[in-house]
């Protein structure tokens, strides 16, 4: 397995940009390039498989054991030449203070060599001290290269190769300028989604030329071959099954709502489902389905599209009122809520929860989140109340006004979720939580929620 874990001193040093142009440049050289993001994340892994061609696949501590996480590595790994793994923040950063869920426990794990993205602005010699204090910090990480990002020009470029030669044995793989053609538009929530951005292929090709331009891909390449074996597991891991599919369920894929984990797409067909794409932005109405999963996004940016499309949101509202079992993250419980406010301007949404969904300037929720099931779960067998789901939320809108007291699925044990104490809306057959879930082995809701919509099936037909 031929991998390259790219990473960096700090958040916001362009490794996401770099990883993206690398993947690109890496596939129109004739590779097959399969990219892994690290953390929760959903933006990034949209450009990553829009950069190579290949759905990017999640590793995370907080959801998965290490096993899983070399598990995922190998399974997705088959028939790629690369293997690009990138990291979130910087290498040595995470949550746990003994470093045991940071990037650098990645690199570890995986046996990964590091390439480390340094953002240059303001530093010359400085890069000096910075890379030899990142290797002497843990001698375990293989820091195989680095690459100097948004370098001011020729003078610059050079003064950074001599001080690196001449105080440090790591190799410089390339020297990226600064470029406003290297920028990806941001917003609240990170990077712009590549689904949205209808020139984002073009971008990924210009992105893709200036880094092939200004990174030696040669020893790049060179680099993953020699990438150690992945360690073996402590336990082994049965063939996945795939069952004929036995339900159809709507997923709402489109501007508004592009937040899937790739994995928990594969595991609700795996566990029995055809997935139905749904646009919720030009389609007029639910096809004949048996369930239907509204994920995350940004559904404030297409909020007049989405008010506009009333024969949408009325068949919606009305499939959900009729019992469709439904499932809706983040920006799909937006979605569902009376109205969406945001910026002074308010659109009529679903109308199914009854509260407004208000956008802040600032976060409601943001971070890892731990529940725990209450005695109103509706998805099959009933959870002990000692067992703690994992997940994340990231939201910069909040339920204002609940005109009912409902009843929810999940009590808020860290985190925010609906009210900070509660999340998992519940109303007959939809579940409405701002939680993200994540189907691993401590959580397979994927499963649970086919089990679900299969047994409301056959409940209609009786």
């Amino acid at each position: 397995m031929n991998r390259l874990f790219i990473s960096a001193a700090h958040k916001s040093s362009g490794k996401t940009t770099l990883s993206i142009g690398l993947c690109a440049a890496m596939v129109e050289r004739g590779h097959i390039v399969q990219p892994f993001k690290k953390g929760p994340d959903y933006i990034d892994p949209i450009w990553l498989s829009a950069a190579s061609g290949r759905a990017c696949h999640n590793l995370d501590f907080n959801t998965m054991t290490n096993d899983e996480i070399l598990h995922t590595l190998q399974l997705y790994s088959d028939r790629a030449d690369i293997n690009v793994i990138e990291a979130n923040k910087g290498l040595f950063d995470g949550v746990a203070l003994d470093g045991s869920d940071s990037n650098a426990a990645i690199a570890k794990l995986s046996n990964s060599p590091v390439i480390l993205v340094i953002n240059t602005v303001g530093t010359t010699r400085g890069v000096a001290p910075l890379l030899l204090g990142y290797q002497a910090f843990d001698p375990e990480i293989k820091i195989a290269g680095v690459i100097y990002n948004l370098v001011g020009g020729a003078r610059h470029e050079s003064k950074l190769l001599k001080v690196t030669e001449t105080y440090t044995d790591i190799p410089v793989l390339g020297a990226v300028h600064k470029n406003p053609e290297m920028e990806i538009e941001e917003r609240h929530l990170g990077l712009m989604p590549s689904n949205e951005a209808s020139e984002a292929k073009q971008q990924i090709h210009t992105i893709s030329k200036l880094v092939a331009d200004q990174v030696n891909l040669d020893s790049l390449i060179s680099i993953a071959k020699q990438s150690e074996e992945l360690p073996p597991f402590s336990h082994a891991f049965p063939p996945i099954k795939q069952q004929t599919p036995k339900v159809k369920i709507a997923v709402c894929q489109d501007p508004s709502f592009g937040f899937y984990y790739a994995g928990d797409l594969e595991a609700l067909a795996t566990a029995g489902a055809e997935i139905v794409p749904v646009n919720t932005l030009i389609d007029s109405e639910l096809p004949d389905v048996d369930g239907l999963f509204i994920g995350g996004g940004f559904p404030e940016t297409q909020m007049d599209k989405l008010a506009n499309n009333l024969s949408m949101r009325n068949s919606i509202k009305q499939a959900i009122d009729s019992g469709l079992p439904t499932y809706a993250e983040c920006g799909g419980l937006m979605y569902l809520a009376e109205k969406l406010i945001w910026k002074n301007k308010t659109a009529e949404m679903v109308g199914v929860i009854p509260a407004n969904a208000v956008m802040h300037t600032k976060p409601q929720g943001r971070g890892y989140i731990k529940l725990a099931e209450t005695e109103n779960m509706p998805w099959g067998d009933k959870k002990m109340s000692s067992d703690i789901i994992n997940a994340h939320e990231f939201h910069y809108s909040k339920l204002e006004g609940l005109k009912v007291k409902g009843d929810f699925a999940y009590k808020v044990l860290r985190g925010q979720g609906i009210d900070g104490k509660n999340d998992g809306w519940l109303y007959k057959n939809l579940l409405a939580s701002y939680a993200h879930m994540r189907d691993t082995s401590q959580h397979h809701w994927a499963q649970r929620f086919v089990n679900f919509v299969r047994d409301k099936k056959v409940q209609r037909k009786v």
